[in-house]
């Protein structure tokens, strides 16, 4: 359960067949460095940039779109890291270090808080990898341990066709080959007037990039943490 991009796909479908991970990427908040835009390659691709009014989810998602400039690399590999606020390094990853990383610049350490809470509610979690007890290692580093924190949080909304309803700073999880390959991205605040849509930053393969891929997959959880 991990990441995977469009000209990237074959690579990180491999990493995900042999790994059943899930998806990451990192950053610090340091406002700084260039347009937003220079995220994109060509004019043509820029879309609008909304301005946000919440702290948190400004923090968010400058930390997201920092990623792309510095996380170039797709590694689901299970890594030993510290606790609390342990990372992989920064010029890698898989699709839930975009979130962690990008939570842990808005003040909340998903390591921190998943592993807690499965430590407590052990049973609650899903049983796919054979543990016996919880890991801090790389529990917060799968998609569906993600989503059942979330969900256990209160922070699920319902999943829709509508473009409308999935806002900057929301979470969306998919699964992308209809046999339970999953993916977890943040949705921008980079609209597409084109397309009626908020791009999604995410790390599906070649690093944390920006997409407009909100429904290229078919959507299995729709969350708003803040």
């Amino acid at each position: 359960m991990f990441c995977l991009i469009k000209s990237a796909r074959a690579f990180a479908v491999f990493g995900l067949l042999l790994l059943g991970f899930a998806c990451q990427a990192n950053f610090s908040s340091s406002s700084q460095t260039k347009s937003p835009f220079s995220i994109f390659q060509t004019v043509a691709e820029k879309p609008k940039f909304v301005e946000l009014q919440s702290n948190e989810i400004k923090k968010l998602l400058e930390s997201a779109a920092k990623q792309t400039t510095l996380t170039k690399s797709y590694d689901p590999n299970y890594t030993v890291i510290p606790y609390p606020n342990g990372d992989v390094p920064l010029q890698k990853g898989v699709c839930t270090d975009v979130v962690v990383r990008a939570f842990r610049a808005a003040g909340v350490d998903l390591q921190k808080e998943v592993h807690e809470d499965m430590t407590a509610n052990f049973a609650a979690y899903p049983k796919k990898w054979n543990l016996k007890s919880p890991d801090a290692n790389i529990d917060h580093r799968r998609v569906p341990n993600l989503q059942t924190f979330f969900e256990r949080k209160r922070k699920s909304l319902p999943i829709t066709k509508n473009a409308a309803d999935y806002k900057p700073g929301d979470l969306v999880t998919w699964d992308l080959n209809g046999k339970g390959m999953t993916h977890i991205g943040l949705v921008s605040n980079f609209y597409n007037e084109n397309t009626g849509r908020y791009s999604i930053i995410h790390n599906i393969g070649a690093g944390a990039l920006v997409e407009d891929v909100l429904f290229d997959w078919k959507i299995t959880g729709h969350f708003r943490y803040f």
